[in-house]
């Protein structure tokens, strides 16, 4: 995965059922929906029919997160982002994680309230 560093690399929709997100998706704009293998968890991988559209996933919460739809900006490192974030008057609400491929995200609020996401791709990649 080729992100340009600052720049939105990733959408995500959380939703307690993955399956009403596709229907209304789908159907509303021709996505399509497939397996992440290499997750190592349940995700759904997004294909919109635009040949340069950013890429996207489904994570289903379970009903253990209220249900969002996110940006991600790729960045260069990510606990670096959370600390000038929360210096210009943000606030980090998922500290830097780190999933079994090595991608490192977090979830953090613009001082108005809204929420956005930072990730750093695996160095693997």
């Amino acid at each position: 995965m080729a992100e340009t560093l600052n720049g939105i690399g990733w959408f995500e929709i959380g939703i307690d059922d993955p399956a009403v997100a596709e229907r209304f998706y789908g159907g509303l704009f021709g996505w399509t929906f497939g397996d992440d293998a290499d997750a190592g968890m349940p995700y759904r991988l997004i294909s919109t029919p635009a040949a340069d559209s950013i890429q996207g996933g489904i994570f289903p919460t379970g009903g253990k997160a209220p249900n969002y739809a996110i940006f991600y900006v790729a960045v260069a490192d990510v606990a670096e982002t959370c600390r000038r974030a929360e210096a210009a008057g943000g606030k980090v609400v998922v500290p830097a994680t780190t999933n079994a491929d090595g991608l490192t995200f977090a979830h953090l609020l613009d001082p108005a309230g809204s929420q956005f996401g930072v990730f750093a791709p695996s160095p693997k990649a």
